[in-house]
Parts: C-alpha cells; sequence; structure tokens
C-alpha cells in the first residue's frame, strides 16, 4: 500500500512510501555483517564509478534459500525492511531452532510452513526445481544454473513465468519480456517477490536521492572541454559530433555491451525494448 505525507512543504506533494506497518523493527544479529562503503572509488582512491557517494549507513543482510535445507520444513516468524534491496525479507526458523532470512514472496504470512522439494502440492513460499513446477506458475529467485546463486526475478514485485518443459530444458519469459531456457534441475521459489508497490513509489525531493547513495548528473554539455567531449560552446548550441560520447571518447548510445555470448545459445527471444 502507499502512503502520502502531509503536504506541508514541496517535497511533501510528490513524495510517497510503502507502508511498513506489517514489518518488524528488529534485526536478527547473527544473519547482519557490515559492508565497507567504496563510494565508487577503486583501491587507489580513485573515483572509477561516477554519481556514486554519501547515502545513509547500513548492514548487509546474510540471505539463504530453502534449497540448502532440503525436505526440512521451516516457520515464518517475521518480515523485515531491507536498506540493500528493494523486495522485503522473510526471517524463518527451522526445525532445529537455525533461523534464516529469504527473499519474501507476496502473499506469504506469518504461521506459514515453507519446505523445499515438499512431497504436498506446491504453494506460496516453497522451493523445487523447475521440472517439478507446471506451466504458468509465477516463480522467483532462480537459479542460472543447477547449484549456482539465484540471479533471476529478486527485485521487489518482479516474476517470471514458467511457459513450457523441452529436453531437460524449461522455457521461462523473465521480467524483462526475455524469453530464456533454463535446466530443469535449477531450483527457483514459488510466487511473486513481495513490496510489490514499490515501481510506483516518487521519492519527491532530491534528499531521498541522496540518502539512497546517488550523488547528482551533471550534463557533459555544461562542462567544459577538457572534462567532457560534449563540453564547451558559447550559450545553447550542439555537441559538434555525429554521435554522443561517454567522457572517456567512446560511444554512448547503441554501443553492445553484453559479453556473455556463451548462453546466447538459451536466449530464445531478446528483451523487450523500453520506449
Amino acid at each position: 500500500m502507499i502512503k502520502l505525507k502531509k503536504r506541508i512543504t514541496s517535497g511533501y506533494i510528490t513524495e510517497s512510501f510503502t507502508d511498513r506497518a506489517h514489518l518488524s523493527k528488529s534485526v536478527q544479529k547473527s544473519l547482519v555483517k557490515r559492508v565497507k562503503k567504496h563510494s565508487g572509488r577503486d583501491c587507489t582512491g580513485k573515483l572509477s564509478v561516477r554519481h556514486r557517494g554519501g547515502g545513509a549507513k547500513k548492514k548487509y543482510r546474510i540471505i539463504s534459500t530453502l534449497d540448502q535445507f532440503p525436505g526440512v520444513e521451516a516457520k515464518v516468524l517475521e518480515f523485515h525492511y531491507d536498506p540493500n534491496r528493494t523486495a522485503h525479507l522473510a526471517l524463518i526458523g527451522l526445525i532445529d531452532g537455525r533461523k534464516r532470512y529469504i527473499i519474501a514472496p507476496d502473499g506469504l504470512k506469518v504461521g506459514d510452513v515453507i519446505q523445499s522439494d515438499p512431497k504436498r502440492n506446491l504453494r506460496i513460499g516453497d522451493r523445487s526445481q523447475l521440472k517439478n513446477i507446471i506451466v504458468g506458475t509465477q516463480i522467483h529467485d532462480i537459479e542460472v544454473y543447477p547449484k549456482s546463486p539465484s540471479r533471476f526475478a529478486r527485485s521487489a514485485g518482479s516474476y517470471a513465468t514458467v511457459l513450457a518443459h523441452d529436453n531437460n530444458y524449461a522455457l521461462l519469459k523473465l521480467p524483462s519480456g526475455e524469453l530464456r531456457k533454463v535446466h530443469e534441475n535449477c531450483y527457483a521459489s514459488i510466487g511473486q517477490v513481495s513490496n510489490v508497490e514499490q515501481k510506483n513509489i516518487q521519492l519527491g525531493k532530491a534528499g531521498r536521492v541522496r540518502h539512497l547513495g546517488i550523488r547528482p548528473t551533471v550534463r557533459g554539455k555544461a562542462m567544459h572541454p577538457a572534462a567532457h567531449p560534449h563540453g564547451g560552446g558559447e550559450g545553447v548550441n550542439p555537441i559538434g559530433l555525429k554521435y554522443p560520447k561517454t567522457p572517456w571518447g567512446k560511444v554512448a548510445i547503441g554501443k553492445k555491451t553484453r559479453r556473455n555470448k556463451k548462453t546466447d545459445k538459451f536466449i530464445v527471444r531478446r528483451r523487450v525494448k523500453k520506449r
């Protein structure tokens, strides 16, 4: 649910938040660790990634998946906020007393019992191999290769859909619109990722962007010639080039950046271009 503030200032007029009333304010300390900030700098202290720096202090939450505990039932204890990602986390308790964080799917409730490779019918929050998931099911937190870290459909509100099974591969429609073949032995979780309303949030003011660790972006045209290929000139004038360039003189638009050609054979249809 989206919440609005009382319109006292101009920033509050468009500012909106997600409702976190159902989230616990506590943190499982055994599943939290400190991560040093780099602010876009490399090992020599020089700027390697522009427009990053500052932001609120935050600690990293260690996230697990149910396939690490095959056949073990887990009970949902609480839901927690994670400052490092848009999705919410579910704190689960295993039978032996251990506690773990998982990415919470939408519709999961406190007290629900979830499991990896259950012998019963799959429910929201369960985790299983793709070969056991029927066509048309919404899934998230998907492995790229068997026993590899999960990569697909992990952000708030995202999900992939199982379209078909053929020759030990499952055909998935990813959130980007890409159709991709994934091996049927890969694990995936059932359901859509929580915090579905995240995409409708409006930050409203520059301060909230700075809290996220994002610094201002300056147009190359507004810089001097030594700082950017687009810089220089008197008043409002064109960049004087056939095509836009990066600050380092390389092609800025239309240049292909994909390097992993080995996995091209698994892509049935490319992602849908944004308009």
